[in-house]
This record gives C-alpha cells, sequence and structure tokens, in this order.
C-alpha cells in the first residue's frame, strides 16, 4: 500500500471522539515507512533491491512452546524452525566469532541492521536496555551487520559507527548476505529470538513491538532458566507520535528516496515512479550532465541543479563551484528530514541547508547542522554516515529542502524521513 495514497483516502477528523481509530491507523500507516525493504536473495553486488516495508498491518510472528527435538525441524528464520548458523562473516566485532551451537542454553536476539538506516538507530536504546536489563540472565544479542549500500561493507566504517553509537554487544560483518540468506530476511531491522534449543520462536520486522519483544524475551530466560524471576520493571513503550502529525488533517509523510538509478529503477518495476522525476537523470547514467530544476517541484521527488555524476548507488556533485549554484532540492512532508552521505576523496566539505529559502535556525536545524556567526546553515561532511539534517518543533507539511556545496565529493545516498514527537 501507498502511504500517501493511504493517508489522502482517509480523511482525517480533528474530532476527540476518532482519536483512538485515528491514532492506530497512522501508526500503521507510518510502521509502513520504518523498515528498509530489502530482497529475498541480494544480488551479486550485496545491495538488496527495494521492497515494500514491514507494515504493523502484517500478522507478527509470535512465540509458540519450544521442543527439545529438533532433528526433524526445518533450518531457517521463520518461527518454528532451527535457526541457521551464521555463515560468510567477514569480520567480528566486540567479540566473537561465535556459534548458534555453542550459544546453546542461552536466549539469543539476532538484530538485521545496517549503521546508516535510520530505522536501525531508533531501536538502539532498546537493545541496549534488553543488553543491560538481561545480560547477566542469560540473553545474548548478536548484531548482523548487512549492509545496504558498499561503503557500509568497510570494517573501519562499521567500527566506528559501533563505537561512536556505543552498541556493547557482539556483531558480525555479514558483507555478503549469507547470514542474511540463510534467515530469508527483507528487512532492515529485523530481530529474530531463538530459544535455549536453538529454535526460533519470535520475529519482528521494523521498528516499534518493544514491549512485547521484551515480554518474549522473559518468556525464553524463564524456560531457559526456571530460577529466572523478572523483576517488576516496567516495559518500553514504542515512540510517540508527533501530535502536529496526529492533528493535520491531511497528514502525510514522505518516504526513503534513494540517489542512486539502480533503487531507482527497481521502484520504477513497483510502479511507484521512481525518486526522481527529471528525464535527464535515467538518460545520464554513470556521466556528469547538466540538470535544470522545473518552475514547479512535485511533492516526495528528488530534484538536481546544474552538475551531477548520477551512479548506481548515489549521486554526486562531480564539480567545483563557487557560489553553491548547483544544489539538490525536495518538498517534503515530515517532523525530521535524514540524509546519508558520503565524500568519493575522503576529505570533508561544507554542506549549506536552507528550508523554505531562509537557512536553520536552533529552532528547527538537525543535531547535525551548525549554525554561523552569519546565520548560514551548514553540515561538515566528513565520514560516510547519516546525518540528521532538519529536526522541526513539529509536523511540517510540504516545506522546500535545498541542500548545496561548493565541492565535486558531495554525494548523496538517501533521505530518510520521521514523524515521532521531537524530545525535549
Amino acid at each position: 500500500m501507498n502511504i500517501l495514497t493511504a493517508l489522502t483516502e482517509f480523511r482525517l477528523s480533528r474530532r476527540t471522539s476518532h482519536l483512538p481509530g485515528l491514532v492506530a491507523v497512522l501508526m500503521g500507516l507510518v510502521l509502513l515507512v520504518a523498515a528498509c525493504g530489502g530482497s529475498d536473495a541480494a544480488p551479486a553486488n550485496g545491495v538488496p533491491a527495494a521492497q515494500e516495508p514491514a507494515s504493523e498491518a502484517e500478522p507478527r510472528q509470535l512465540a509458540t512452546r519450544s521442543a527439545t527435538a529438533n532433528a526433524d525441524r526445518r533450518v531457517g528464520g521463520e518461527v518454528g524452525n532451527l535457526a541457521p548458523e551464521f555463515g560468510g562473516i567477514a569480520a567480528w566485532i566486540n567479540g566473537g566469532p561465535l556459534t548458534l551451537e555453542e550459544l546453546r542454553g542461552k536466549v539469543v536476539l539476532i538484530d538485521f541492521w545496517t549503521y546508516t538506516c535510520i530505522n536501525c538507530i531508533r531501536t538502539f536504546p532498546f537493545l541496549k536496555q534488553w543488553n543491560s536489563r538481561y545480560e547477566d540472565d542469560g540473553l545474548v544479542i548478536v548484531g548482523v551487520h548487512s549492509p545496504e549500500f558498499d561503503f557500509e561493507k568497510e570494517y573501519d566504517n562499521v567500527v566506528e559507527a559501533v563505537q561512536t553509537d556505543a552498541l556493547d554487544w557482539t556483531m558480525a560483518q555479514d558483507n555478503d548476505f549469507t547470514t542474511w540468506r540463510r534467515y530469508s530476511n527483507r528487512f532492515w531491522p529485523a530481530k529474530y529470538l531463538i530459544d535455549k534449543d536453538g529454535v526460533v520462536r519470535y520475529t519482528h520486522f521494523g521498528e516499534g513491538a518493544y514491549s512485547e519483544t521484551e515480554a518474549v524475551i522473559r518468556e525464553l530466560l524463564a524456560e531457559a532458566n526456571p530460577d529466572f524471576l523478572a523483576e517488576e520493571l516496567d516495559l518500553p513503550e514504542d515512540q510517540a507520535l508527533d501530535p502536529g502529525f496526529l492533528a493535520a488533517r491531511d497528514a502525510e509523510v514522505t518516504r526513503e528516496l534513494y540517489a542512486g538509478y539502480k533503487r531507482g529503477e527497481s521502484d520504477l518495476l513497483y510502479g511507484r515512479g521512481g525518486y526522481v522525476q527529471q528525464a535527464e537523470y535515467f538518460e545520464n547514467k554513470n556521466k556528469i550532465s547538466e540538470f535544470v530544476i522545473p518552475g514547479n517541484l512535485v511533492p516526495h521527488n528528488l530534484y538536481f541543479q546544474g552538475s551531477w555524476y548520477v551512479g548506481p548507488e548515489s549521486s554526486t556533485h562531480g564539480v567545483v563551484t563557487e557560489s553553491y549554484e548547483d544544489y539538490l532540492a525536495v518538498v517534503y512532508s515530515a517532523t525530521e528530514v535524514n540524509a546519508v552521505l558520503t565524500s568519493d576523496s575522503g576529505e570533508p566539505y561544507k554542506v549549506r541547508v536552507t528550508v523554505g529559502g531562509e537557512y536553520l535556525t536552533e529552532d528547527n536545524r538537525g543535531s547535525d547542522v551548525m549554525i554561523g556567526d552569519d546565520g548560514e546553515s551548514y553540515l561538515w561532511v566528513t565520514s560516510p554516515t547519516l546525518y540528521n539534517v532538519v529536526s522541526n518543533p513539529s509536523y511540517v507539511q510540504r516545506e522546500t529542502l535545498k541542500m548545496a556545496s561548493n565541492s565535486p565529493d558531495f554525494g548523496l545516498f538517501a533521505f530518510t524521513f520521521g514523524v515521532y514527537e521531537k524530545e525535549s
């Protein structure tokens, strides 16, 4: 289902009598974009093609009674399967190597993630809480890092991300998607809970369901150790949606936008019109060409102005300029905007950021944006990662974001958008 179509068809009412149903509908729609799509089998270059993300409306797999005899069990990632062993791991971080055979008797949480995925990043506080609460009781978290982009295959980049986000559990670099395929996984993030006998007992794809997941963790720990007594610990709550989004009559959220033509072509195959509406984008792949932004921008699409190199994973400025005359733009609806940026040369560069033709302020700048003495708002791109560009006090609709750089290294991989309530 297309989130924009669904939200348009569901004419949101401001009447409080409809609020419970409204919240449920919106939560389901937001969770349509709360998981990054992958593929059933990653292609040869290791970068999965886009698929429809997991929806909260899909039935989640829940725990069932475990059986001790596993000889006749199918090996795979479905509930009731014998969990597959790790395979094709390029490197281990924070310990390892590990095998599920040696972890028998423990409760294992497999977390598929990649470090520029905002949906994965939003799950970190809950993973940290589970690790802190239950590590001594027999819970073992193993992060399986399956890269969305080629630069995420670099060991040093993953180590830097793990250290920056203070992720203490063991990580496996699944660069060739071998373990991903063994689980028939399709999404970032994805969680698989494995019981003491090595059986998959629960799965969840995307954000949310934190209370449910922790309840299953407790259940499996109690099965593994009859002496386990879950303390009176509060179960976590899912992130709250922005009240402004809930109140908006025609609420919409800009979907994840990819700048590389491979994902754009895949998007066209699924009948969604691609991420870029400019003809020269598809006519001039793998070379620098001139783009001209039309007078009227169609919301929720990427646009390029000036000289740009269109590559398979990203679009790069490609030339040196002096006055920020070349830029990219998007008309978005969201509370928060994030961008995956990198530098081909490895040299840092400056990106000027404006919304509605104005510099950002302390009120709406993202956490990675700096404000100069003259009021200029800008990013310093120093490493290949996700940057928080805009963080509005509340939900906004159809604002025009522009990002410009004089550097030929200015390279965009993807935009992601969120409508969770801003933390005070």
